[in-house]
Protein backbone atom coordinates (compact mmCIF):
# COMPACT_ATOMS: atom_id res chain seq x y z
CA UNK A 1 0.00 0.00 0.00
CA UNK A 2 1.94 3.07 -1.24
CA UNK A 3 -0.50 5.56 0.31
CA UNK A 4 0.57 4.23 3.89
CA UNK A 5 3.81 3.83 5.01
CA UNK A 6 3.89 5.05 9.20
CA UNK A 7 1.41 4.58 11.33
CA UNK A 8 1.07 6.25 14.44
CA UNK A 9 -0.91 4.17 16.96
CA UNK A 10 -2.20 6.71 20.53
CA UNK A 11 -2.33 4.59 23.61
CA UNK A 12 0.18 1.13 24.41
CA UNK A 13 -2.20 -0.81 26.66
CA UNK A 14 -4.26 -3.81 25.81
CA UNK A 15 -6.05 -2.82 22.37
CA UNK A 16 -3.25 -0.47 21.61
CA UNK A 17 0.00 -2.74 22.03
CA UNK A 18 -2.01 -5.23 19.92
CA UNK A 19 -2.58 -2.50 17.16
CA UNK A 20 1.17 -1.93 17.41
CA UNK A 21 2.61 -5.05 16.91
CA UNK A 22 -0.13 -6.30 14.05
CA UNK A 23 1.13 -3.01 12.27
CA UNK A 24 4.64 -3.27 12.89
CA UNK A 25 4.32 -6.95 11.81
CA UNK A 26 2.63 -6.07 8.35
CA UNK A 27 5.92 -3.90 8.06
CA UNK A 28 4.90 -0.77 8.80
CA UNK A 29 6.67 1.67 10.72
CA UNK A 30 5.04 2.05 14.08
CA UNK A 31 4.92 5.07 16.41
CA UNK A 32 3.20 4.60 19.60
CA UNK A 33 2.44 7.70 22.04
CA UNK A 34 1.45 7.50 25.62
CA UNK A 35 1.08 9.80 28.42
CA UNK A 36 4.68 8.59 30.23
CA UNK A 37 7.55 6.79 29.27
CA UNK A 38 7.31 4.08 31.77
CA UNK A 39 3.84 3.06 29.88
CA UNK A 40 5.47 3.36 26.86
CA UNK A 41 8.08 0.89 27.75
CA UNK A 42 5.84 -1.62 29.66
CA UNK A 43 3.66 -1.97 26.41
CA UNK A 44 6.80 -1.73 24.26
CA UNK A 45 8.13 -4.60 26.38
CA UNK A 46 4.93 -6.47 26.60
CA UNK A 47 4.79 -7.01 22.71
CA UNK A 48 8.89 -8.43 23.06
CA UNK A 49 7.37 -10.61 25.67
CA UNK A 50 4.53 -11.87 23.83
CA UNK A 51 7.04 -12.56 20.40
CA UNK A 52 9.38 -14.40 22.52
CA UNK A 53 6.93 -16.88 23.31
CA UNK A 54 6.21 -17.32 20.35
CA UNK A 55 9.64 -17.51 19.37
CA UNK A 56 10.54 -20.58 22.25
CA UNK A 57 7.19 -22.07 20.82
CA UNK A 58 8.49 -22.52 17.74
CA UNK A 59 6.29 -20.16 15.69
CA UNK A 60 8.27 -17.31 14.71
CA UNK A 61 12.16 -16.65 13.77
CA UNK A 62 14.10 -15.04 15.78
CA UNK A 63 15.12 -12.37 13.27
CA UNK A 64 11.13 -12.22 12.39
CA UNK A 65 10.67 -11.02 16.08
CA UNK A 66 13.54 -8.83 16.02
CA UNK A 67 12.53 -6.65 12.75
CA UNK A 68 9.08 -6.57 14.20
CA UNK A 69 10.35 -5.06 17.72
CA UNK A 70 12.49 -2.94 15.36
CA UNK A 71 9.99 -1.36 13.50
CA UNK A 72 8.22 0.23 16.87
CA UNK A 73 8.89 3.33 18.85
CA UNK A 74 7.56 5.05 21.19
CA UNK A 75 6.82 8.93 22.17
CA UNK A 76 5.07 10.83 24.90
CA UNK A 77 4.78 13.79 22.52
CA UNK A 78 2.01 13.55 19.94
CA UNK A 79 3.91 16.45 18.14
CA UNK A 80 5.97 13.49 17.21
CA UNK A 81 2.93 11.90 15.30
CA UNK A 82 3.00 14.83 12.61
CA UNK A 83 4.46 12.95 9.83
CA UNK A 84 2.25 9.39 9.93
CA UNK A 85 0.38 8.62 7.01
CA UNK A 86 -2.45 6.90 9.58
CA UNK A 87 -2.90 7.43 13.31
CA UNK A 88 -5.29 5.09 15.16
CA UNK A 89 -6.65 6.33 18.62
CA UNK A 90 -7.15 3.26 21.64
CA UNK A 91 -7.87 5.07 24.49
CA UNK A 92 -10.63 4.97 27.07
CA UNK A 93 -13.47 5.37 25.86
CA UNK A 94 -13.45 8.92 27.42
CA UNK A 95 -14.66 11.73 24.17
CA UNK A 96 -13.86 14.74 25.04
CA UNK A 97 -9.85 12.83 26.30
CA UNK A 98 -10.08 11.65 22.68
CA UNK A 99 -10.92 15.07 21.18
CA UNK A 100 -8.40 16.49 22.60
CA UNK A 101 -5.42 14.73 21.46
CA UNK A 102 -7.53 14.90 17.60
CA UNK A 103 -7.33 18.71 17.80
CA UNK A 104 -4.21 18.66 18.15
CA UNK A 105 -2.93 16.33 15.70
CA UNK A 106 -5.29 18.13 13.47
CA UNK A 107 -3.56 21.05 13.81
CA UNK A 108 -0.09 19.26 13.43
CA UNK A 109 -0.26 16.91 11.09
CA UNK A 110 -0.82 17.11 7.07
CA UNK A 111 -3.54 17.16 5.35
CA UNK A 112 -2.99 13.82 4.25
CA UNK A 113 -3.19 11.81 7.56
CA UNK A 114 -5.96 9.67 7.67
CA UNK A 115 -7.20 9.86 11.21
CA UNK A 116 -9.05 6.17 12.96
CA UNK A 117 -10.64 5.29 16.14
CA UNK A 118 -10.59 1.78 17.83
CA UNK A 119 -13.70 2.91 19.60
CA UNK A 120 -16.20 0.75 20.19
CA UNK A 121 -19.12 2.46 21.16
CA UNK A 122 -18.67 6.22 20.30
CA UNK A 123 -19.80 7.46 16.98
CA UNK A 124 -16.90 8.48 14.66
CA UNK A 125 -19.06 11.52 13.61
CA UNK A 126 -18.47 12.75 17.32
CA UNK A 127 -14.68 12.73 16.79
CA UNK A 128 -14.77 13.85 13.32
CA UNK A 129 -17.02 17.25 14.00
CA UNK A 130 -13.76 18.43 16.41
CA UNK A 131 -11.58 17.99 13.46
CA UNK A 132 -10.78 20.32 10.46
CA UNK A 133 -10.64 16.95 8.33
CA UNK A 134 -14.12 14.89 9.30
CA UNK A 135 -13.80 13.55 5.39
CA UNK A 136 -10.29 11.70 6.76
CA UNK A 137 -11.57 10.09 9.78
CA UNK A 138 -12.95 6.57 9.95
CA UNK A 139 -13.51 3.93 12.16
CA UNK A 140 -10.91 0.56 12.70
CA UNK A 141 -12.59 -1.15 15.40
CA UNK A 142 -10.36 -4.28 16.16
CA UNK A 143 -10.92 -7.11 18.64
CA UNK A 144 -9.33 -8.56 21.68
CA UNK A 145 -6.22 -10.46 21.81
CA UNK A 146 -5.97 -8.25 18.32
CA UNK A 147 -3.15 -10.60 17.05
CA UNK A 148 -5.28 -12.94 17.18
CA UNK A 149 -8.74 -11.88 16.19
CA UNK A 150 -9.34 -11.51 12.48
CA UNK A 151 -12.46 -9.07 12.58
CA UNK A 152 -11.69 -5.36 11.92
CA UNK A 153 -15.12 -3.24 12.04
CA UNK A 154 -13.99 -0.66 9.05
CA UNK A 155 -16.67 2.17 9.82
CA UNK A 156 -17.85 5.11 7.63
CA UNK A 157 -19.23 8.19 8.46
CA UNK A 158 -21.86 10.27 6.39
CA UNK A 159 -18.94 12.70 5.90
CA UNK A 160 -16.15 9.82 5.31
CA UNK A 161 -14.23 10.46 2.00
CA UNK A 162 -14.96 7.41 -0.10
CA UNK A 163 -11.21 6.95 -1.28
CA UNK A 164 -10.02 7.51 2.16
CA UNK A 165 -12.36 4.77 3.60
CA UNK A 166 -11.45 1.88 0.94
CA UNK A 167 -7.31 2.94 1.91
CA UNK A 168 -8.63 2.14 5.74
CA UNK A 169 -10.23 -0.91 4.33
CA UNK A 170 -7.73 -2.11 2.59
CA UNK A 171 -4.83 -1.19 5.29
CA UNK A 172 -6.76 -3.51 7.55
CA UNK A 173 -6.54 -6.24 4.66
CA UNK A 174 -2.83 -5.70 4.28
CA UNK A 175 -2.69 -6.48 8.62
CA UNK A 176 -3.76 -9.47 7.55
CA UNK A 177 -7.15 -8.97 8.85
CA UNK A 178 -11.34 -9.44 7.80
CA UNK A 179 -12.96 -5.99 7.36
CA UNK A 180 -16.31 -5.56 7.43
CA UNK A 181 -18.18 -2.38 6.49
CA UNK A 182 -20.37 -0.67 8.73
CA UNK A 183 -22.39 2.27 9.06
CA UNK A 184 -21.18 4.59 11.87
CA UNK A 185 -24.18 4.14 14.63
CA UNK A 186 -23.03 3.09 18.40
CA UNK A 187 -22.09 -0.23 18.44
CA UNK A 188 -21.46 -0.33 14.99
CA UNK A 189 -22.26 -4.46 14.29
CA UNK A 190 -21.03 -6.61 16.51
CA UNK A 191 -21.18 -4.96 20.29
CA UNK A 192 -24.74 -3.52 18.45
CA UNK A 193 -25.67 -7.56 18.85
CA UNK A 194 -23.65 -8.22 21.32
CA UNK A 195 -24.05 -5.72 24.27
CA UNK A 196 -27.92 -6.35 24.69
CA UNK A 197 -27.12 -10.65 24.51
CA UNK A 198 -24.66 -10.01 27.76
CA UNK A 199 -27.10 -7.68 29.70
CA UNK A 200 -30.33 -10.20 28.91
CA UNK A 201 -27.93 -13.15 30.26
CA UNK A 202 -27.49 -11.31 33.98
CA UNK A 203 -31.30 -10.43 33.40
CA UNK A 204 -32.12 -14.26 33.27
CA UNK A 205 -29.31 -14.97 36.43
CA UNK A 206 -31.40 -12.15 38.15
CA UNK A 207 -34.57 -13.55 37.33
CA UNK A 208 -34.23 -17.29 38.27
CA UNK A 209 -33.86 -18.57 34.88
CA UNK A 210 -30.68 -20.89 35.35
CA UNK A 211 -27.90 -20.66 36.95
CA UNK A 212 -24.46 -18.66 35.83
CA UNK A 213 -22.42 -22.43 34.90
CA UNK A 214 -25.62 -23.79 33.44
CA UNK A 215 -26.43 -20.12 30.92
CA UNK A 216 -22.67 -20.65 30.40
CA UNK A 217 -22.69 -23.98 29.40
CA UNK A 218 -26.44 -23.83 27.56
CA UNK A 219 -24.75 -21.48 25.27
CA UNK A 220 -21.44 -23.05 24.44
CA UNK A 221 -23.11 -26.78 23.20
CA UNK A 222 -26.11 -24.96 21.79
CA UNK A 223 -24.67 -22.00 19.47
CA UNK A 224 -21.08 -23.44 19.44
CA UNK A 225 -20.18 -20.39 21.01
CA UNK A 226 -16.28 -20.36 22.24
CA UNK A 227 -17.96 -19.19 25.68
CA UNK A 228 -20.70 -18.12 27.17
CA UNK A 229 -22.16 -15.06 28.23
CA UNK A 230 -20.47 -14.79 31.72
CA UNK A 231 -17.02 -15.92 31.38
CA UNK A 232 -17.07 -13.12 27.98
CA UNK A 233 -18.40 -10.62 29.97
CA UNK A 234 -15.58 -11.17 32.62
CA UNK A 235 -13.23 -11.81 29.97
CA UNK A 236 -14.38 -8.04 28.65
CA UNK A 237 -14.48 -6.35 31.98
CA UNK A 238 -17.67 -5.62 33.84
CA UNK A 239 -16.70 -2.00 34.26
CA UNK A 240 -16.04 -2.13 30.68
CA UNK A 241 -19.69 -3.79 29.36
CA UNK A 242 -21.10 -1.07 31.74
CA UNK A 243 -19.69 1.97 29.76
CA UNK A 244 -20.43 0.58 26.85
CA UNK A 245 -23.68 -0.17 27.61
CA UNK A 246 -24.59 3.14 28.71
CA UNK A 247 -23.40 5.28 25.80
CA UNK A 248 -25.57 2.70 23.53
CA UNK A 249 -28.25 3.35 25.96
CA UNK A 250 -27.88 6.85 25.38
CA UNK A 251 -27.49 6.94 21.56
CA UNK A 252 -31.07 4.25 21.14
CA UNK A 253 -32.50 4.76 24.32
CA UNK A 254 -32.86 1.06 24.49
CA UNK A 255 -33.50 -0.77 27.78
CA UNK A 256 -31.62 -3.58 26.63
CA UNK A 257 -28.23 -2.21 26.62
CA UNK A 258 -29.01 -0.67 30.05
CA UNK A 259 -26.54 -2.33 32.82
CA UNK A 260 -28.99 -4.36 35.28
CA UNK A 261 -28.64 -3.83 38.95
CA UNK A 262 -27.13 -6.91 39.64
CA UNK A 263 -23.98 -5.35 37.30
CA UNK A 264 -23.91 -1.82 39.25
CA UNK A 265 -23.57 -4.12 42.38
CA UNK A 266 -20.66 -6.23 41.34
CA UNK A 267 -18.66 -2.95 39.62
CA UNK A 268 -19.77 -1.08 43.50
CA UNK A 269 -17.60 -4.27 44.93
CA UNK A 270 -14.88 -3.72 42.69
CA UNK A 271 -16.19 -6.94 40.90
CA UNK A 272 -14.48 -6.31 37.20
CA UNK A 273 -14.17 -9.90 36.12
CA UNK A 274 -10.92 -11.29 35.16
CA UNK A 275 -9.10 -8.08 35.63
CA UNK A 276 -9.54 -7.86 39.09
CA UNK A 277 -9.56 -11.31 40.12
CA UNK A 278 -13.57 -12.07 40.56
CA UNK A 279 -16.35 -11.22 38.59
CA UNK A 280 -19.32 -13.83 37.74
CA UNK A 281 -16.42 -16.08 38.68
CA UNK A 282 -13.57 -16.13 41.23
CA UNK A 283 -10.19 -16.04 39.27
CA UNK A 284 -8.35 -16.87 42.29
CA UNK A 285 -7.48 -20.33 42.05
CA UNK A 286 -5.98 -22.87 39.82
CA UNK A 287 -9.76 -22.97 37.83
CA UNK A 288 -12.27 -20.64 37.96
CA UNK A 289 -15.07 -21.07 40.18
CA UNK A 290 -18.61 -19.67 39.77
CA UNK A 291 -19.14 -16.86 42.66
CA UNK A 292 -22.86 -17.32 44.80
CA UNK A 293 -24.22 -13.44 43.70
CA UNK A 294 -28.40 -14.44 43.67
Amino acid sequence: MAEIKRVGVLGCGLMGSGIAQVCAAAGYDTLVREVSDELCQRGIGGIGKQLGKAVEKGKMAAEDRDAIVGRLRGTTKLEDLAECDIIIEAVVEDLTLKNEMWRTLDGVCGPDTIFASNTSSLTIADMAAATKRPERMVGLHFFNPVPVMKLVEVVKTIATDAQVFDTAFEFARSLGKEPIVCKDNSGFVVNLLLVPYMMDAIRCLEQGVASIEDIDKGMRLGTGYPMGPFTLSDFVGLDTLDKIGGIMFEEYKEKRYASPPLLKRMISLGYYGRKSGKGFYDYSGAEPVVMKLV
